[in-house]
């Protein structure tokens, strides 16, 4: 009728682990059961990552005149008082009461100056609290205040505490027991006992058992008393289906019923084990299949009185299919800063640190060592620190991981709004150039250098300054294929209308000597086949690159800390891009430069050499730029370049043109331009 110990003890674990208490004491009794209770409990702490400070069992015959042992003896409760432990475990019967009665007439005699207060949570087992009350006796039990107690399950039965108010010896229905436990009780003697006694002795007939303190007599059911209350009527159910049984098999061989009362004991094991009913109480009587009555344990709370009475509060059950306690009807030591109490070798590691064993201590003993860079520890005393995911990077104590920002150059930022304005107010311009170009198309200006030249320049750096538009926002598949071959193509038409210009007017030039065999050379032709050939190799380069190794949206996430770098992987691309315009460029600027002093009406190529010369300035500021910058501003200093080299070339070849035409209109005319070329003839 008695719950296993087994139960008992996985109860303890799941208490300590409950509140936390990885620190604990043990006492148990110096018999071969407090050894087993022992090494039992000592392996299951250890499997649920608990520690046992002081675990000691205490010797089970011990005489005052054994003095050595007693000297040791308290030596280790010295231990036990001054450890961290604040969790003590105490396992055993009479005996361990007379230890822990010891350890506390110890403590009492020590000097007042000395003397350590024992401020500790007494877990006792289920055989302790049956002779509690025994301690009341010898010792002040204020140090028991806040103890957690395993009682045997119980509870109260209708009518039964009405049934003990109304007990008194008086009654016919009573027996001897009651009559002497009366007189030990109340210390007084029945008026009908035999012995003379002086009559200030008498027992008034006025006592109740309500009137008994608590602790000496309860007047509600205990866990012994409710285990004795369902063992009567398991045995009488039992009893019952035994003799139906045996009436029906005897009424149909036609015997007689007197036999029924010839039985065994061991007769009723196997009807024991099949009862299942439901008590007065409600709680559901039955054994399990190993034969095991299925009861549990109460949680109870020892409450204290200055007056070393003592009350015990239910505040929780353990059964083998539940564990519940509630913490808010506890009242632990009045010594304990903190409620509840913690139980620990040292103080739990804050997040953003994790435990580091010490050497030579048990592994609940451990320092606590900061994470180290890029880890976390998210929760209080984490074996190990974790790894952030890639996405994601440690907060400054290290104690979560926060979402990495996406880092590239949005059109909702300053500097990508300023920088597409500009992009769109360099391609008013171009268009309001070409406006003008194609308004004053037939006056001389505009007609020297080849005017289909000038169209095809003007398209090619509006479609320039475009072009840029596609390195920002968030990059997409398309927009990683287009922007890189969309820049090249474009720039290496310009560069390619530059160059025929130039070459236009060289091979005009050496045209112009009688008898030169580039006279056949000169016209429109010539700067067509320039044009689209040097653009038709850009294209053809593109084409070669994006089939090797086509473009794409990269997540970089080491480039930059706290950031993913959102930016298009272009591989050969750029390197193919800007190879080839470096070398168109390089061919325009040294042919430009040498065709410089030409003598011309309007000779362009003076204006188309300072303008390589700022197209090749920027995009050789560019690459140091470009290698010293990471994420949205690497490509806001390609935008940058490509703005900047472009307008160069617009402001460059068309400034001068455009303010001739504009504020200058008497010097575009044919008679001027003549007369320049004599003058510089």
């Amino acid at each position: 009728m008695v719950p296993s110990e087994d139960l008992q003890n996985q109860g303890i674990i799941q208490l300590l682990l409950y509140f936390g208490w990885k620190w604990v004491s043990i006492i148990s009794k110096g018999t071969q059961v407090g050894e087993h209770f022992l090494s039992t409990l000592e392996q299951l702490l250890t499997q649920n990552g608990i520690c046992s400070a002081f675990a000691e069992i205490f010797p089970n015959n011990l005489s005052i005149r054994q003095l050595p042992e007693i000297v040791a003896l308290v030596s280790k409760l010295e231990v036990l008082m001054s450890s961290e432990a604040n969790a003590v475990i105490i396992y055993g019967e009479a005996e361990m009461i007379t230890w822990v009665t010891f350890l506390f007439m110890v403590n009492m005699m020590t000097p007042l100056e000395d003397r350590r207060p024992v401020v500790k949570v007494w877990i006792l087992t289920a055989q302790l609290d049956v002779i509690l009350h025994v301690l009341q006796k010898g010792t002040d039990i204020q140090t028991l205040h806040g103890a957690l107690s395993f009682t045997i399950h119980s509870r109260e039965v209708p009518g039964f505490k009405e049934y003990l108010q109304n007990i008194h010896p008086s009654d016919e229905r009573t027996n001897g027991f009651i009559k002497d436990f009366w007189e030990q009780a109340f210390d007084c003697v029945l008026s009908d006992s035999s012995t003379p006694v002086d009559p200030t002795e008498l027992c008034t007939g006025e006592e109740r058992l309500e009137d008994l303190p608590a602790p000496f007599f309860e007047m509600s059911m205990t866990g012994h008393s409710y285990s004795i209350y369902n063992a009567v009527y398991i045995l009488a159910h039992a009893l019952q289906e035994m003799y139906s049984s045996r009436f029906r098999t005897k009424a149909r061989r036609n015997q007689r019923r007197s036999d029924r009362h010839h039985m065994e004991s061991w007769q009723l094991h196997s009807l024991i084990q099949k009862v299942s009913f439901n008590n007065s109480a409600g709680d559901k009587i039955m054994f399990n299949e190993y034969g095991a009555f299925a009861a549990g344990f109460d949680f109870t709370n020892l409450v204290t009185f200055p007056n070393n009475s003592y009350v015990r509060v239910k505040v929780g059950r353990l059964d083998p299919q539940a564990f519940s306690i509630d913490v808010e009807n506890i009242q632990w030591h009045q010594g304990f800063i903190q409620a509840p109490p913690s139980s620990l070798c040292n103080d739990k590691c804050r997040p953003g640190s994790s435990k580091k064993k010490k050497e030579g201590q048990k592994f609940c003993c451990y320092e606590c060592a900061l994470c180290p860079e890029g880890k976390v520890a998210i929760q209080t005393d984490m074996d190990f620190c974790t790894t952030c995911p890639d996405d994601q990077y440690p907060n400054q104590n290290k104690t979560q991981c926060i979402p990495n920002t996406l880092n590239f150059l949005s059109w909702e930022e300053t500097l990508g709004i300023v920088l597409a304005s500009l992009a769109l107010f360099l391609a008013l311009i171009t268009v309001m150039v070409l406006e003008v170009f194609i308004k004053k198309r037939d006056t001389p200006i505009v007609k020297a250098n080849n005017r289909s030249l000038s169209y095809l320049l003007l398209i090619s750096l509006l479609l320039c300054f475009l072009c840029s538009l596609l390195f920002i926002g968030w990059p997409q598949k398309a927009t990683c294929i287009l922007r890189q071959t969309s820049f090249g193509i474009v720039f290496a038409l310009a560069i390619s209308s530059i160059l025929a210009k130039t070459i236009v007017v060289v091979v005009a030039f050496i045209a112009s000597k009688p008898g030169n065999i580039f006279h056949q050379w000169v016209g429109k032709q010539l700067a067509r086949y320039i044009v689209w050939g040097c653009s038709l190799v850009q294209v053809s380069l593109c084409s070669i690159s994006l089939a090797m190794s086509p473009p794409y949206p990269d997540y970089n996430k080491y480039l930059i800390p706290k950031e993913i770098v959102v930016d298009c992987n272009e591989g050969s691309v750029t390197m193919f891009v800007l190879g080839y315009l470096g070398f168109l460029s390089i061919i325009s600027c040294i042919v430009a430069f040498l065709a410089r002093k030409l003598p011309d009406g309007f000779n362009e190529t003076k204006f188309i050499t300072f303008s390589m010369l700022v197209f090749c300035s920027v995009w050789l500021s560019f690459v140091p730029a470009y290698l010293s910058t990471k994420g949205r501003y690497m490509v806001a200093v390609e935008i940058f370049s490509i703005l900047a080299s472009s307008t160069g070339l617009l402001g460059c070849i068309f400034s001068p043109k455009c303010y001739i035409i504009l504020l200058k209109p008497e010097l575009n005319s044919r008679e001027h331009l003549v007369r320049r070329k004599r003058s510089d003839d």
